[in-house]
């Protein structure tokens, strides 16, 4: 008989904990396959923790592990996986927009030896421009990953105790799981839903959270950006140089009648200094992620976890 863990990071979800905590429950039941389902906390503003403490009293599967801050929606996660104890772990977010009732089909998928399988949204009811911005995002990511990438998955999904083992054998301060998952697990099984509309409470997710991971994506995967600034460095250097010979011909050619004036000039330096902030901000990102890495920091600091053998 398996034995799966479910993880499932929540903030601010007083809204909506209590009624997935039931629903896998009841899956379980069906199915008479044993579980554990940790909650990993990001340091929730409502009630979130004392909804998972009075269910834990009722439900001896359900353990919970609370951040002492906010760590973001990355970091939860993956947290998570490393303190399961299952045959496969099944991440699940709390908002049900990945329904629970996909359970059996992924614990199916994964009996039939898939060693992970993703939920990919066919179809959303998002808003347009979010849906045509994510498509690009991820077409754009998979032209300059050096890994295939799935588009579209929505962070919920089942992976094989085998590649829990390699994440939790990683220390990445900075893990973004979806690429991880390309880099170190076999082919990626996809599991095809429509993805329904948040029901309660609303979206933890800003413009700036969203923009934030995708750059992850983008400097994780990709040596392509550094790529570019050095092409385009040399490519602005030789294009001066050609204009720079240009126009001291042509004044020297034309002494009297050729005025350079001012505008040639100030366009040039604009045009150089917006590329050299964007060069150096790039640059910046990829020194953070280096800087996340020397300074060795925990992936998260633990408030405290209840319901766990070793306390």
């Amino acid at each position: 008989m398996p034995y799966i863990s479910i993880v499932t990071p929540t903030f601010n979800e007083e809204d909506n904990i209590e009624s997935l905590c039931n629903s896998v429950q009841n899956i379980f039941d069906e199915l008479k396959i044993k579980y554990e389902h940790i909650i990993v906390d990001n340091h929730s503003t409502d009630k979130t923790v004392l909804i998972v403490k009075e269910i834990i009293k009722k439900n001896d599967k359900v353990r919970l592990i609370v951040n002492n801050k906010n760590y973001g929606h990355l970091a939860s996660p993956v947290h998570g996986i490393k303190n399961t104890s299952g045959d496969a772990t099944i991440l699940l977010n709390a908002d049900f927009q990945d329904p629970p009732e996909l359970i059996p089909q992924l614990i199916e998928s994964w009996k039939n030896g898939n060693k992970i399988t993703l939920l990919q949204k066919s179809t959303s009811e998002e808003n347009f421009i979010m849906k045509n911005t994510r498509n690009f995002y991820y077409w754009f990511l998979s032209k300059i990953s050096q890994t295939n990438l799935t588009e579209n998955t929505t962070g919920s999904g089942i992976i094989d105790k085998s590649i829990v083992n390699i994440i939790k054998n990683i220390n990445d301060p900075l893990p973004y799981l979806r690429g991880l998952l390309s880099e170190v697990g076999p082919e990626i099984t996809l599991l095809k839903f429509n993805q329904p509309k948040r029901k309660k409470g609303y979206s933890k997710n800003n413009l700036f959270s969203l923009f934030d991971l995708a750059l992850l994506g983008i400097i994780k995967q990709s040596k392509l950006p550094l790529r570019f600034m050095t092409i385009c460095g040399l490519t602005m250097s030789l294009i001066s140089f050609l204009i720079a010979i240009t126009f001291l011909t042509l004044k020297l050619v034309f002494w009297d009648e050729f005025d350079i004036g001012k505008a040639p000039l100030l366009i040039g330096l604009f045009a150089f200094s917006g590329f050299q902030i964007l060069f150096l901000g790039l640059l910046g990102e990829y020194i953070n992620v280096i800087l996340s890495h020397v300074r060795n920091l925990p992936l998260v600091v633990e408030q405290e976890r209840v319901n766990f053998k070793e306390q």
